[in-house]
Order: structure tokens, then C-alpha cells, then sequence
């Protein structure tokens, strides 16, 4: 165990027994990230509801806008990513996540800010949704009610979508989400109708069920891809825009929760240099030095570990960035050439209809991943020293 002056404990080495013991899961997760993130299909339904119950046809007014931006950071900056990934390359107007501070400088009475927080408190969220109303965009702001984001969106009379605190920003990817969606489709820039929310909303809930406490290893997906990613440096690639976003998704839970480094990104950027990985000192090459008559108790060196997310062309049509032939047929060569460097590889294909189900399908498992490898390691995925440490020293 060890014990460090900032209060880090946990393993250096992962015990895969734990997660078979509901009750030890219980007792490394007192914050209850299980749970929360066992919300996700009640998060859709719940922002959905409060989404509708906000004015959003202010919005529609002034037509169509010359550009969208979505300000925020962490969890809320995602939600950019999943909106220009869903509106997909035939969106009439240019979509733009945007992390920083303010708003960009171009961004005028022609624009709609969309500025999501979690705690309605962030300075990303709070300066892009005043600077919105200083240059005379139009404002959308998601976020915790009675808070100071609410107050800037009704100092400018823009709506407001409330987003209850009923999980750390990291767990509420799914209620941040739904709002700038449905903000988007109000401005007629996304196609997402009922029938493809409530489909998300069951689909979350069938793999929180999956994925759950009392499900053993070998029949949890969620359990079984923490064990096989123990001890390893992920790399985590997704096949399609879609799934790349996944993938990032995945990088910022095993980071936060799970406390792991990782390298994630689109498979087709990977071919261009990142695959060379396969072949380095943590890839192919611990496999071409490895004595075959070491005493089996020197403890094994760290690898790769390739965890693959393909998009699997369910959805075929003519609006996508590149064939998906051609994502196909990239996808099945990265594996065969983890496959010949011996560096092991775990694949999750999306399931459903429509985008928005199968980016859930490819978020969910990997979700609950992060935290039982957070749990196998002795580690309280809610509580994060480093970060309550850096807000403390950043702010003095």
C-alpha cells in the first residue's frame, strides 16, 4: 500500500479477485461512481425533459447562424466534439468546440455560443457566455440551475437548459450532452428526433445492467477489458469521427478515474505515425527481447495494450468523412499488425440505428472499464488528489 503526504493510496499491481467481491467493490467506490455512472440512459431522459421545458425557440428567430461554438472544458468541451461529430461533414453551418477562455474573435451577432458547465461556475463557460453578450450573439447556456451561468443567460435573455448536480462532471457526460443536441436540432443543423433519444436512453440502461457490480468477469465486458488493460499503456484508436470520439472519451475517464496514462486519437492519424508504436520498447519490442529461460518471478515488463473501437458501418451513407470501406479496411489491418508484434488487442463495435445510439454503445462499457480498474488498483475513483491540489495551488 502506499501512502503519499497528498493522500494517494492504492496498488501498484491490480487484484483482478477484488472485482468478483460486490462487497469490495463497494467499499473502494464510497462516492458511489458505479452508481452514477450507472444514470446515463436517466441522464438523457431527464435533460431531454428539462431541455424541452426551456425556451429554446428564441433561437429560432434569426435563422439559421453563420457558425455554432460550444464553450466549456472537461466533460462539458466534449459535448462539442459529440455535436460535430453527430451533425456530421454535411452540417450547413461550421461546428466548433471551443476550451479556451472568452469566445474566438471572429464570433459576432451572426453566431450562436452554446457555453455548457457542469457546476455553472466554470471561467471557460462564464467568459464565453459573457463575451456572447457583449459582441451580441446569440446565447445558449446549459448547466447547474440557480448558479452563475443561469445568471448571465438571463442577464441576456437567452435560454437556459438546467442541468441538475446529481453526478461529478465527469459521470454526467449524458446530461451535458442532450441540451446542445437538442439546441443544435432547434437551429436545424442535427437530425435528433424522440425515437433516437429514447433508443440511446435504453441502451445505456441495458449496458449499466451489463456492466454491473454483480456480474462476474467473465461475463461483464466492462470488468473484463479493466483486467486485460491492468498494468498496460492503453492506446486507444477509434475507426470512424464517430469513434473517435469515443476514444478521447475513454482517455479522459482512464486518466481521471483509473489514473492512467494513454494515447488516444483516430486510426487513420495513427497510420501516419502514432502505429509505429506496435513496434517500440513498450510494443513489438518486449516481445523480440523477452528471455524465454527467466525465472518466471521477475515481474513481466509493461505493454501495450491496443483497445480498438470500430464503427462498424451500420449506418452507411453517402455523408461520411471517407468510405467506410476504406475505415474498414484500416481498422482490420491495425489488428493484424498487433496481432504479429504480439501486442494484445480488445475490440468494441457499435450497436444501433442511428449516431447518437452508437456512440452510446461505444462510451458505456469503456465508462465503467475506467472505474473497475480504478477499483482493482485500490483506488476511490471519485476522489482525484491531484486535482483538488492544483485547483488549490492555481488559485492562491
Amino acid at each position: 500500500m502506499m501512502e503519499g503526504t497528498a493522500g494517494v493510496s492504492g496498488r501498484r499491481v491490480a487484484d483482478e479477485s477484488m472485482l468478483d467481491d460486490p462487497d469490495a467493490v463497494a467499499s473502494h467506490d464510497p462516492g458511489g461512481m458505479l452508481r452514477f455512472t450507472a444514470s446515463a440512459g436517466a441522464q438523457v431522459r431527464e435533460s431531454a425533459a428539462l431541455a424541452a421545458e426551456a425556451n429554446l425557440a428564441l433561437l429560432e428567430d434569426e435563422g439559421r447562424p453563420r457558425a455554432v461554438v460550444i464553450a466549456g472544458i472537461g466533460t462539458a468541451g466534449r459535448t462539442g466534439d459529440v455535436l460535430a461529430t453527430v451533425a456530421g461533414p454535411r452540417c450547413p453551418v461550421p461546428v466548433i468546440p471551443h476550451r479556451s477562455a472568452g469566445v474566438p474573435g471572429w464570433v459576432g451577432a451572426a453566431d450562436v455560443v452554446i457555453a455548457v458547465s457542469a457546476s455553472g461556475r466554470s471561467p471557460e463557460a462564464l467568459g464565453a457566455a459573457e463575451a456572447a453578450h457583449r459582441r451580441g450573439a446569440r446565447l445558449v447556456a446549459v448547466g447547474a440551475p440557480d448558479s452563475q451561468l443561469q445568471s448571465v443567460a438571463e442577464r441576456a435573455r437567452a435560454p437556459f437548459i438546467p442541468v441538475p448536480r446529481r453526478a461529478p462532471a465527469r459521470a454526467s457526460l449524458w446530461a451535458l450532452t442532450v441540451p446542445v443536441l437538442l439546441a443544435a436540432r432547434t437551429l436545424g443543423l442535427v437530425k435528433v428526433n424522440e425515437a433516437d433519444l429514447a433508443e440511446t436512453a435504453a441502451r445505456l440502461d441495458a449496458d449499466a445492467d451489463r456492466c454491473r457490480s454483480t456480474a462476474e468477469s467473465f461475463v461483464n465486458p466492462a470488468k473484463s477489458l479493466a483486467l486485460g488493460l491492468a498494468g498496460s499503456i492503453p492506446i486507444v484508436w477509434g475507426s470512424s469521427p464517430l469513434a473517435t470520439v469515443a476514444a478521447r472519451r475513454f482517455g479522459d475517464t482512464l486518466s481521471a478515474n483509473a489514473r492512467y496514462p494513454v494515447v488516444t486519437g483516430a486510426l487513420g492519424e495513427a497510420g501516419r505515425g502514432r502505429v509505429g508504436l506496435l513496434d517500440g520498447v513498450f510494443g513489438g519490442l518486449v516481445e523480440s527481447t523477452r528471455d524465454i529461460f527467466a525465472d518466471e518471478a521477475e515481474p513481466d515488463p509493461t505493454r501495450l495494450r491496443l483497445v480498438l473501437l470500430r464503427d462498424g458501418g451500420l449506418n452507411a451513407d453517402e455523408d461520411t468523412d471517407e468510405p467506410l470501406a476504406v475505415e474498414e479496411r484500416r481498422a482490420d489491418a491495425v489488428q493484424t499488425l498487433a496481432e504479429r508484434r504480439g501486442v494484445r488487442c480488445d475490440v468494441v463495435t457499435a450497436e444501433g440505428g442511428s449516431a447518437l445510439e452508437r456512440l452510446a454503445s461505444l462510451v458505456a462499457v469503456p465508462d465503467f472499464a475506467s472505474i473497475y480498474l480504478a477499483l482493482a488498483h485500490g483506488l476511490d475513483p471519485m476522489a482525484v488528489p491531484a486535482v483538488t491540489e492544483m485547483k488549490e495551488l492555481s488559485n492562491q
